[in-house]
């Protein structure tokens, strides 16, 4: 393998500093691959190739004489937060903000009070992309507690959640600086926020933003370059954008993106019919730690803790893909790679979230499980992971690619 090894690779608080937007982090996974000896290209020869597409990133490793089937790790770059207006300039009170729109399911209070940069692509009158970064320049500010009696007034999203810019003008000469350009010379843009603070260990866990679910990007990349020098299968790495809002866009699960590598590759390998029937996706995407503060939360035989392993996703309605076959796929995987498994099964008065995975099984007809780390504060500004958790999910999606199990 040219370049460096995976271990070498950013720490995942690296790699989240460095991929405040869905595109920085397409960005980074495509950068480390090429680092690595992917090609950028979209060929189905022997050897690693990457494709991004805004903020989705595709890649793929073709061993040399690969058997009839794929081996899918399936992600997503995008997380719950604030997304910048078409128009952002907005003066209230003598103060510049920016005006934004809820994006996906944030805990809006979470992102109160902290130092947001706004980051994602510009598109210039020449007809190209950027990527940009403003750094932290602006913060939503808390309402006084002299201020009121009682509860906390309701927060509204429309009145209460646009953050306050810092140097006395207008977000869009602030994001024309940070981009290079004049004001003018930008038509469109989409950016995201994120908190700046960067991401620090607590005893052996890991406080950070985005970790739902750059945790499994940054596994599933890992996890590409240990295994593919000793793959026999197609292996395949997916982190797809819009997931937070439902999946259904050109970059997301939703859309035509991996299903037309898909085909391309199982071309190349045979039947395409029996090709996606004997592959398998793994669908990965953080789960709910138990929280010690709110047990009745949880269903009482399914209790997946921080650190104590991966966990698999399990919904009789459909919310999660697994299903027996998969099951035992995934517990296979683990346990040639001495990882421990949890389990997790929602509360049935407590709704359950969904993933990618329903979604891609459903358009590509490849058995599929739902996997990932446990989290605290899912979709907090900032959220807590476990470090052992992280290492052995990257085992296991390790021991996933190369199937030495089956």
């Amino acid at each position: 393998m040219t370049g460096r090894s995976p271990d070498q690779l950013p720490s995942l608080a690296d790699f989240i500093a460095a991929s405040p937007s869905p595109f920085h982090a397409a960005a980074n996974v495509r950068d480390e691959l090429l680092t690595a000896g992917f090609a950028d290209e979209c060929l189905s020869t022997p050897g690693g190739h990457v494709l991004v597409n805004g903020g989705a990133v595709i890649a793929w490793w073709v061993p040399d004489n690969p058997r009839p089937r794929m081996r899918v790790v399936g992600s997503h770059t995008d997380s719950p937060g604030l997304s910048v207006k078409p128009d952002p300039d907005l003066v209230r009170e003598g103060f510049h903000q920016v005006a934004v729109e809820v994006y996906g399911g944030p805990i809006l209070s979470t992102w109160f009070d902290r130092d947001i940069t706004f980051a994602g692509r510009v598109v210039l009158r020449d007809g190209t992309h950027n990527l940009v970064n403003t750094g932290p320049v602006a913060r939503v500010s808390s309402l006084a507690i002299h201020l009121y009696r009682g509860d906390a007034p309701a927060l509204e999203r429309q009145a209460h959640t646009a953050p306050i810019l810092g140097g006395g003008e207008p977000f869009s000469e602030v994001l024309a600086r940070a981009a290079g350009v004049e004001p003018g010379e930008i038509l469109a843009h989409e950016l995201v926020s994120a908190d700046t603070q960067r991401g620090e260990l607590v005893g052996d866990m890991l406080a950070a933003g985005r970790l739902d679910n750059l945790s499994s990007v940054w596994a599933s990349l890992r996890a590409l370059l240990r295994a593919k020098d000793a793959a026999r299968d197609v292996l395949v790495l997916a982190a797809f954008n819009h997931e937070e809002v439902g999946s259904a866009s050109p970059t997301g699960a939703g859309g035509p993106l991996l299903e037309r590598v898909l085909a391309a590759l199982a071309a190349e390998l045979g039947n395409p019919a029996e090709v996606f029937a004997h592959s398998l996706l793994v669908s990965a995407d953080a789960a709910h730690s138990v929280h010690p503060n709110y047990p009745g939360k949880h269903d009482p035989t399914h209790r997946p803790v921080i650190n104590g392993g991966p966990v698999l996703k399990i919904n009789a309605n459909q919310r999660y893909a697994s299903d027996a076959v998969t099951e035992a796929e995934w517990k296979r995987a683990c346990a040639a790679a001495g990882v421990p498994v949890q389990t997790f099964v929602g509360n049935n008065d407590v709704p359950c979230g969904s993933t990618i995975g329903p979604i891609s099984a459903t358009r590509l007809g490849i058995p599929t499980v739902d996997v990932g780390v446990p989290l605290l504060s899912m979709h907090s500004a900032r959220e807590l992971c476990g470090v052992r958790d992280m290492e052995w999910f990257t085992d296991a999606l390790e021991s996933f690619y190369r199937a030495d199990y089956r």
